[in-house]
């Protein structure tokens, strides 16, 4: 090598650093760019064919309701899946939850299509679920097989699982920013690792653009009238805000005690889903209305529309528990944006605030209730809702958040700092110890 040449490569070399040196964080803004990316694309189009499955199979199954009485068999079905081949996913969130704490085997991909699977067929048939919790494992489960190619360390995977949970979540709702706060927000009660930051929001933003580039909606709402902001209208939405926590209290005890009934009470995993089955099918024909089974849309844009009874959002309570705790397949958000939405609809009754921004306030405190993530849920609200109503918002969900006490559906998730003082010994704690 010339002279001339080694001078060059020591002088491109020297550059290199200084340029490295003045600019630190550009190389982890490039990896992390590049890993979030693919997550983003991924979890993206993952959830763009889920939505369109989810919706070939609600209008297969309103245009075909005889499908309802084969409920029983499609949850054994799913039963006999998870039980022989599926052990190692059933925990579902909790399982993506767990990793985040204490990274072990990488997640099996297999997650990713038995969780799609479960979720079509539980909703083609009947049952009462929703839809976010597919979506974060499809794309935990997909990001996750990229630790071994990167050669990503335990942290790094941490952060990958982060950023796969923002990703599946903005997507499928639509909503980028709370899916970022969300991922960041939900493994560890009261702290955010802020060193993910950048991925969670990198990826649920290529993620809900990935997804609306495949030309799938989501549902618009809209709250007609929102107050000016007074000293009444904020004291109303504190006791709204208090309701909402009740209900979200009520929802995750109500629904670890029916899992624990029916682990109890059928040996056989595989037959529990049947019996769910048995109960929801009879449920529909005794009511005669599938009103309560499925996502439920039409009626959460219903509550935005006009004053909802009260018995809506127990029923379709009601409905969830017994379908997700038998075993089916799903997530629980959309059903408690349905809960949420109705029971604020039907709060017009005794509390003087419009229905449409109670529908709206209940829609995400009941949420930030049942999974201690009132941030996230704060800005979903003002993504869907403008940001108009953001401050009534606000109140509700950080109200439910502490009347919630330390009740999740989320079994897995830790306290990293307690709600309050009478918490404060139990810090670091799983939810499940308190279960």
């Amino acid at each position: 090598m010339s002279k001339n040449k080694r001078t060059f490569g020591k002088k491109a070399v020297f550059h290199t650093h200084f340029f490295f040196r003045k600019f630190p964080a550009l190389p982890y803004i490039l990896k992390w760019l590049l890993i979030s990316s693919i997550i983003g694309i991924l979890a993206g189009t993952a959830s763009a064919g889920f939505l369109q499955s989810l919706e070939w199979a609600t209008n297969f199954r309103e245009n075909h309701l005889w499908m309802i009485a084969l409920l029983p068999v499609a949850g054994f079905l799913i039963g006999l899946l998870y039980y022989y081949f599926g052990k190692d996913v059933e925990a579902g969130n909790n399982l993506l939850i767990d990793s985040i704490h204490n990274p072990k085997e990488t997640i099996p991909f297999k997650m990713a299509p038995f969780v799609y699977l479960g979720t079509v067929v539980t909703h083609l048939f009947g049952g009462s679920a929703g839809r976010e919790g597919t979506a974060l494992q499809m794309s935990a489960a997909i990001a996750d097989q990229l630790s071994k190619p990167f050669k990503l360390d335990r942290n790094e995977r941490q952060t990958v699982l982060i950023a796969s949970i923002a990703a599946g979540f903005g997507s499928v709702f639509g909503t980028p920013l709370a899916g970022a706060v969300f991922g960041l927000e939900v493994f560890l009660i009261g702290k955010i690792r802020y060193n993910a930051i950048f991925p969670a929001f990198a990826s649920a933003i290529l993620a809900d653009w990935t997804t609306n580039l495949w030309n799938v909606k989501h549902t618009h709402y809209h709250i007609h009238f929102i107050p000016k902001l007074e000293f009444l209208p904020i004291l109303y939405s504190i006791l709204a805000g208090i309701a909402f926590g009740i209900c979200a209290a009520g929802f995750s005890k109500v629904i670890h005690w029916a899992g624990s009934f029916f682990k109890s009470g059928i040996q056989y995993p595989p037959l529990r889903p049947v019996a769910g089955g048995i109960i929801v099918a009879l449920a529909v024909v005794a009511l005669g209305t599938t009103r309560y089974i499925g996502l439920g849309v039409p009626v959460i844009v219903e509550s935005f529309e006009k004053q909802l009874p009260l018995y809506d959002f127990a029923l379709k309570m009601i409905f969830t528990i017994v379908t997700l705790a038998a075993g089916f397949k799903g997530g629980e958000v959309t059903p408690l944006f349905f809960i949420g939405a109705t029971l604020g609809s039907a709060l017009s009754l005794f509390i003087p605030l419009p229905f449409g921004l109670l529908a709206g306030m209940g829609f995400v405190a009941v949420f930030a209730g049942a999974t201690n993530t009132p941030l996230a849920c704060i800005l979903m609200g003002i993504e869907l809702f403008g940001a108009e109503c953001g401050v009534y918002v606000a109140i509700a969900c950080i109200v439910s958040y502490l009347l919630s006490g330390n009740n999740s559906i989320y079994s897995k998730q830790k306290i990293g700092a307690a709600k309050n003082r009478r918490f404060e010994s139990r810090q670091d704690q799983s939810i499940s110890d308190f279960l």
